[in-house]
């Protein structure tokens, strides 16, 4: 399967953070836990990333995946119609990922609206900020979102809002998908 506009985009500008940074591809490999085979393909668009990869590479350059999205898509307008809210797709995980609200200079706060299909498990060791400031609600199915060691289980209308520290763990346990939307806010 072949990368995307987007993903191809996403690639160029990985590249560019590691040479902004006088980083080779053995200290991001490093830095980020992630084979140094794995980030030349993936610099050179040969592979798609997943949601995982992304967020160890964003917590190596201490930025947002909604963030490091926005450098790869044009400025984002106040308004945003529904048609043209980036949408992002890894296929592995089955996780769906909508920036209804992109980030944007001056502003610390974003909406995502995330689906996950059931039996998704998405872990991720490190925030991409720490200390995010999070408020998740659930708009349809059940979610089961481990932030460090406290697991919380969310249903339909349920809000979750905590600072992101350490490691969290999305699991959709089904029978549907896990709908919910995403605030961010930055410290």
């Amino acid at each position: 399967m072949g990368t995307t506009e987007l993903e191809q985009r996403l690639a160029g500008r990985l590249a560019e953070l590691r040479t902004e940074r006088g980083w080779s591809l053995d200290d991001l490999a490093q830095r980020a836990d992630v084979s140094r085979s794995t980030l030349s393909r993936l610099e050179r668009g040969e592979i798609s990333p997943t949601a995982s990869l992304l967020n160890k590479l964003c917590a190596a350059y201490g930025r947002t995946l909604s963030r490091l999205l926005a450098e790869v898509e044009p400025e984002p307008p106040q308004l945003v119609p529904a048609d043209r809210q980036p949408v992002w797709e890894d296929h592995a995980s089955g996780f769906v990922r909508r920036s209804v609200s992109p980030p944007h200079p001056g502003l610390r706060g974003e909406v995502i609206e995330g689906t996950l299909r059931p039996g998704a498990d998405i872990a991720y060791d490190v925030p991409p900020v720490a200390g995010l400031e999070h408020h998740l609600w659930m708009l349809g199915g059940a979610l089961s979102l481990t932030v460090g060691d406290t697991e919380h289980r969310l249903t339909n209308g349920d809000c979750l809002r905590y600072r992101l520290w350490g490691r969290s763990r999305f699991q959709c346990p089904g029978p549907e998908a896990a709908r919910y939307v995403l605030l961010i806010v930055l410290p």
